[in-house]
């Protein structure tokens, strides 16, 4: 993310003032230009070198990421002043700083903008960026200067992206920087670094030889990558868990440099000190007495509804196992009414009237009082496998079909469990009126069968949800942030006494699970309280509010709050318009393919079946163009002609938009897609030579320009023609190149982190990521005016700002249609329109960027 290096106004440090009779260090300055990490770029970057330092002793060494807002002397930091001043003072090491920025790839095509590296260099996770300052730049930035190799006299140090930038440096080698100093880090998912929390606390057996400082304002961001306050506290919360040595300060203020400035000095001295002590954050665990909610007791004269136990079900998607289960049936339950229904996990706990949750008298109560529908409830329990014999009466199959993520699960209740209830008893076909809920595993479980069918299941109801790592649960924040909001309902509720353990901190857990529900303008209701534990105790006490609220019959009207946004930020809620779904434009299309428009914002697509060429102008008239199949289609710079990939006949077309008539602009190429640059050249992906060819159709002459994507598919170029995209079938990212003269490619990065599928067949292990399919099926791809990159794939249409930082996705429409491209179209060019399968669905949205 971005920051604002602001000048503190807050009482001065005399730590950050130049003091008379201290000796100053000197500053150099130079740039970088030959990184082979990240081709293409360029970067400032200067050294500051003590006046102590002596070139026959080893100095220390602290990197500063985003150097120049930390070497400023009138900024936050002043980094050279606060080092002057310590280093007399002997409260830290002498010690040579390397202020860097971050690489910026150099427009060269007319008219093309310089584009920035830094959050694909910061943002990301992985050895990259480390390997470059340790392999590229320190090398030479360092040259003739004597550095101690000792991690514990190195250390590295950035503010928001290059915050998480420190951390990773130092993670990935801890051989090289045994120090971090984070400024209010990016712990979020602007590209994956949510991840770090789950990571750390799978080091407890052995941490990593690093010692951690983490500043953050209470007020920080709240916007689609994260919440900052809560991706820090939780960062602080696995570091104590895993036994590092670590400082977290919480401080006013929101994502400025203020406060971290302030406290520099501080944060220094705590970070040379070997013998400085460690944040201790205690959870604290209490027995609140317990008294049932009013609504939880039996009263007289209230309709009992009846429990049934059901027999024991032998399940075929979770081959092998057994369960028990029961159904309640309202006593105001009529046959010709069809009832609604609520599925409980766990539910031998959940039906028990004496326990805390006592579903069956809850339920009697607030029907016949009208706080909620007659509700048929499904109580039932895990799977146990049923060779096995049980230990301490546990289910041998609970967290491998609770935990997991994926639709396994509600599949088993939609294929399996509901029609067996249904051969009985009348159930609503209104999705409004299913709900699932659990308590812990049963909780994320509840969660994730409305996630992946929304079409069934409306409503979920979480007790000490366990959104953490037990087997890839803790992705669901950043999910429910970059995802088109789904309409379900959630109520949630967890105390900070809950568990904190290898798979993660509970309360942590569930409180950024509840902000993000909240900033993507869910229906959500979050219950908190302090103490009490991993239990019902809390959960079971506000069960018979919780119900109401759930059930209750006003309409939630969206509250979004995107101030969290900063400038360059391009959050899916804006994008989205509200009442805007997808229409029909097309169908009966054997296999819709090849979107393009014009300058009048008509669209072209092709039947591949057909064949033929058809364009619908914005008006909706409909004309064939010609009879052709073709899997890409662009027009030429004037607009005069249109080029098509014809793969089967290995060769590139025109045809003239008017006449319909077709020439042949290349052979013995296999193209599938193609874009064209602003000075007429072809580009075109042959995906089965894992190439980008160039194509000059003047002369017909064909080069590959780039080798060694995996399945090179879909293409596009930026709207200033200085960026060219391309899309990955067969991996998990998107490449951005830069467009030279004469159609030259370089500075190939793999900048676009794509979502991937998870793998219905796969294993969810134990404190493991979800069991992720290695490639998104990456396939056409499109550019709005402001320059998002719109990549269709295998999950639906995943949207990336310029600089390639996620967006969020649009899930497909039909999960069993293939998805294979995108255009946007219409007159002012703000209809999305895709190819998906037999048909072509268009969506207004919001293009323009939101004023700030």
């Amino acid at each position: 993310m971005c920051v604002v290096f602001t000048r503190a106004e807050a009482q001065e440090h005399p730590d950050r003032v130049v003091q008379a009779g201290v000796p100053q260090g000197k500053i150099t300055s130079e740039s970088f230009r030959d990184s082979r990490l990240f081709p293409g770029t360029r970067r400032d970057y200067s050294v500051y070198v003590p006046a102590q330092y002596k070139a026959d002793e080893p100095a220390a060494l602290m990197v500063f990421m985003d150097g120049s807002g930390y070497a400023n002397p009138k900024s936050s930091f002043r980094v050279p002043i606060v080092f002057d001043n310590l280093i007399h003072q002997k409260a830290m090491p002498v010690t040579i700083a390397l202020f860097v920025n971050p690489g910026t790839v150099a427009g060269t095509a007319p008219g093309a903008k310089d584009r920035s590296n830094r959050s694909f260099e910061y943002d990301s996770m992985g050895d990259r960026y480390a390997n470059f300052l340790v392999d590229e730049l320190l090398p030479v930035a360092l040259k003739g200067l004597n550095v101690s190799s000792d991690p514990g006299k190195r250390a590295v140090c950035g503010i928001s992206s290059s915050g998480i930038c420190a951390f990773t440096v130092a993670w990935e080698k801890p051989d090289q920087f045994g120090k971090v100093l984070s400024h209010i880090g990016s712990f979020t998912n602007i590209r994956g670094g949510w991840e770090y929390p789950g990571l750390v606390r799978k080091t407890k057996e052995k941490p990593k030889a690093i010692k951690v400082y983490l500043q953050d304002g209470r007020e920080d961001l709240n916007n689609l990558h994260g919440n900052w306050p809560l991706g820090n506290q939780d960062l602080a919360a696995a570091l104590q868990f895993a036994g590092y040595k670590y400082k977290l300060e919480m401080t006013a203020g929101g994502h400025s440099g203020q406060f971290g400035g302030e406290l520099l000095p501080d944060a220094l001295k705590w970070l040379w000190d070997d013998k400085a002590e460690s944040t201790n954050i205690p959870i604290v665990e209490t027995k609140p007495a317990w008294e049932p909610h009013s609504d939880a007791v039996p009263k007289e004269g209230t309709p009992k509804g009846t429990v049934e136990q059901m027999p024991e079900w032998e399940s075929k998607i979770f081959a092998g196992t057994i369960r028990d289960w029961s159904v309640y049936v309202p006593a105001q339950y009529k046959s010709d009414k069809p009832a609604a229904l609520m599925v409980f996990q766990d539910g031998e706990g959940m039906k028990n009237v004496n326990g805390r949750w006592r579903v069956p008298t809850v339920f009697d109560n607030l029907i016949a009082r009208g706080d909620m529908p007659p509700t048929i409830a499904v109580f039932i329990n895990p799977g146990h496998e049923k060779d096995k014999p049980r230990q301490n009466g546990r289910h041998s199959n609970r967290s491998f079909e609770y935990d997991g993520l994926g639709d396994r699960y509600v599949r088993f209740l939609l294929e399996e469990i509901i029609p067996e209830v249904r051969k009985k008893y009348s159930i609503s076909d209104d999705p409004e009126m299913h709900a699932i809920g659990g308590s812990s595993s049963g909780a994320i479980c509840a969660f994730t069968a409305a996630w992946e069918r929304t079409d069934f299941f409306r409503k979920v109801y979480s007790s000490v949800g366990s959104f953490t790592n037990l087997r890839g649960g803790n992705v669901y924040p950043s999910l429910v942030r970059k995802t088109e909001p789904k309409p379900i309902r959630v109520y949630m509720a967890d105390t900070s006494g809950d568990v904190d353990n290898a798979f993660g901190s509970w309360p942590w857990a569930n409180q950024q699970m509840a902000s993000a529900l909240k900033y993507a303008g869910y229906d959500v209701r979050f219950d908190w309280a302090e103490g009490y534990a991993h239990n019902a105790d809390f959960g079971g006490a506000k069960f018979p509010e919780a119900m109401k609220w759930l059930w209750r019959k006003e309409t939630h009207t969206p509250v979004l709050d995107t101030k969290g946004d900063l400038g360059g930020d391009l959050t899916l809620l804006n994008l989205l318009i509200r009442g805007e779904s997808w229409d029909v434009v097309a169908d009966g299309i054997g296999f819709a393919d090849a979107l393009c428009a014009d300058k009048a914002g008509s669209l072209y697509f092709c039947d591949m079946k057909a064949p033929s060429v058809v364009r619908i102008a914005t008006d909706g008239t409909r004309k064939e163009i010609c009879r052709e199949s073709v899997s890409g289609l662009e027009f030429n710079p004037d607009g005069s002609l249109l080029y098509g990939c014809q793969g089967a006949k290995n060769r590139v077309i025109s045809i003239d938009p008017n006449s319909g008539e077709v020439q042949v602009v290349a052979v013995g190429v296999k193209p599938n897609d193609l874009a064209v640059t602003g000075d007429g050249f072809i580009l075109i992906t042959e995906t089965g030579a894992q190439q980008v060819t160039r194509i000059d159709p003047k002369t017909g002459e064909v080069k590959a320009v780039d080798t060694g994507i995996s399945k090179p598919n879909g293409i596009a170029l930026s709207p200033d023609g200085g960026t060219l995209a391309v899309s990955d079938y067969g991996g998990t990212h998107t490449w951005t190149f830069r467009v030279n003269a004469g159609g030259v490619l370089d500075a190939k990065m793999p900048t676009m982190p794509m979502r991937l599928p998870i793998d219905p067949k796969g294993d969810f292990k134990f404190n493991e990521p979800p069991p992720y399919i290695q490639n998104s099926k990456g396939d056409g791809m499109a550019v709005d005016k402001v320059g998002r990159y719109y990549v269709t794939s295998e999950l639906g249409v995943q949207i990336f700002d310029p600089t390639g930082r996620p967006c969020g996705l649009l899930p497909k429409v039909d999960r069993d249609q293939p998805l294979t491209t995108c255009i946007l179209a219409g007159t002012d060019y703000s209809t999305l329109y895709i190819a998906h399968g037999t048909k072509i669905y268009r969506r207004k949205l919001t293009v323009e960027k939101p004023k700030t």
